[in-house]
């Protein structure tokens, strides 16, 4: 069934720049610079991310265009490989996504107090504001998808300007010049054996992932896009060449500004960065329009994943009251308030982004891994589709197979350097994926 409300292609493209662009770029940079022993290093994991970004990009939109239904990430599990899979993943996958929403909505509070540095401001008290922020964005997506995609927009609209704030402060003065463009010469790499620079690469780049992570879930909105087999592979491979341009850039200027030494002890580097160029006015002024900005992310992930949540219902592994929508605006209202209630619940157990970042994107490695893998299957399960004018990559297999190869990378890096997170990650994906013939062992019980 067509949804009463459909995304056009701008709408759907800041969807795609929003569910990308959250809190990562005004955080997580500090973070990948903290691992990365050289500047090239930290330049060389935006850079390969923002490669892979596209390999995905064009992989999920093939994937997309192929088949375009509601709660996408999750049916093309299930139709790929076995319910099971798709049960055990996608429960994952809300688990990070809820993360993510959370520690960004946290990250986000972390500017906002800086408008008031007299208060000794707690973890709880910057909770507190995150769970306004992901209320207010609850009761903006009960009221349905076309409020919630105008809002996308203009929150979109102020985020971005933000990032621009931060590339145009190269242009003028600024205190504290950092460490010159020289230092990325060669020369300066000669004491650095290979082994030493990718172990550094592969931990740098597990930020850089969170930051360019999330397009892969603009499938969930396959029929809700307006002619989805041009528009989605239009919107994902527009909004990540918009994403890769103002990522180099703003963090061009975060190296140049704030200087590469002193990245890596920051967490409000945008702040430091607005700070050093227009002092603490322009600072403030500057976080209290980035929180706001920044909230298109708590919104874009309140109107993707209810969705998830609404597939798995469909198939029945979810109670069907997860199917069931509003019929004044189409609204998923129970998976939408339980996934917000996900959010809430993680949102004080973790309290600080730190702590949540090693696991959410550990869990995101299976799920990128294992449906960009779908792309194999679709091809030859929806043979009869080419030529009818969907979407079709160049360069395949080799695209998938790189970006495939790069979270595995990434995965393994993180077990590396956290090995107990990587095996508690391993371990709730099994502890799902039980569930799954446990739940499935119940419901037939009563016919014996």
């Amino acid at each position: 069934m067509v949804a009463k409300q459909q995304l056009n292609l701008f709408s759907f493209t800041m969807i795609v720049v929003g569910l990308v662009i959250g809190m990562g770029i005004f955080r997580s940079a500090a973070t990948s610079a903290s691992f990365a022993i050289t500047p090239s290093v930290y330049f060389a994991a935006w850079i390969l991310g923002g490669i892979i970004a596209l390999c995905g990009a064009l992989t999920y939109a093939e994937i997309g265009s192929r088949y375009p239904v509601t709660g996408g990430y999750y049916k093309i599990f299930s139709y790929a490989y076995h319910p099971s899979i798709a049960f055990g993943i996608n429960c994952i996958i809300l688990i990070s996504n809820a993360a993510s929403l959370s520690g960004v909505a946290l990250i986000g509070s972390g500017y906002i107090t800086k408008l008031f540095p007299g208060i000794a401001w707690t973890d709880i008290d910057k909770a507190l504001i995150s769970c306004a922020a992901i209320i207010l964005f609850y009761f903006i997506n009960l009221r349905g998808l076309s409020l919630s995609s105008r809002a996308q927009n203009i929150l979109m609209i102020i985020k971005i300007s933000m990032i621009g704030v931060l590339i145009l402060a190269l242009l003028f003065p600024h205190q504290g010049a950092a460490i010159p463009t020289a230092t990325l010469s060669a020369s300066n790499e000669v004491e650095v054996g290979w082994m030493p620079w990718i172990k550094s690469l592969g931990a740098s780049m597990i930020a850089v992932c969170f930051t360019y992570g999330g397009y892969q879930q603009t499938i969930n909105f396959g029929s809700e896009v307006k002619n989805p087999a041009q528009n989605i592979p239009k919107g994902i491979f527009i909004g990540i060449a918009i994403i890769i341009a103002l990522y180099l850039l703003a963090n061009f200027s975060y190296y140049q500004i704030v200087g590469f030494e002193q990245m890596k002890g920051e967490k409000e580097i945008a702040y430091v960065l607005m700070m050093k160029t227009f002092g603490k006015s322009g600072a403030d002024i500057f976080s209290f329009f980035l929180f706001f900005g920044v909230l298109a992310y708590v919104n874009a992930l309140l109107m993707s994943n209810p969705r998830v949540m609404f597939a798995m219902s469909e198939e029945g592994v979810l109670p069907a009251l997860f199917a069931k929508k509003s019929d004044k605006n189409d609204v998923l209202v129970a998976s939408l308030t339980v996934f917000a209630g996900i959010c809430i619940v993680i949102l004080f157990f973790a309290q600080t982004f730190e702590k949540i970042l090693n696991f959410t994107i550990f869990l995101d490695c299976f799920g990128m891994v294992a449906s960009s893998a779908t792309i194999f299957i679709l091809r030859k399960r929806t043979a009869h589709l080419d030529g009818t004018g969907i979407f079709k990559m160049k360069l395949f297999p080799l695209l998938p197979l790189v970006f495939m190869a790069a979270y595995c990378f990434v995965g393994v890096s993180i077990f590396m350097q956290t090995p107990v997170t990587a095996l508690i990650g391993l371990g709730v994906l099994a502890a799902f994926i039980g569930l799954f013939f446990i739940t499935r062992l119940l419901r037939k019980a009563p016919e014996a």
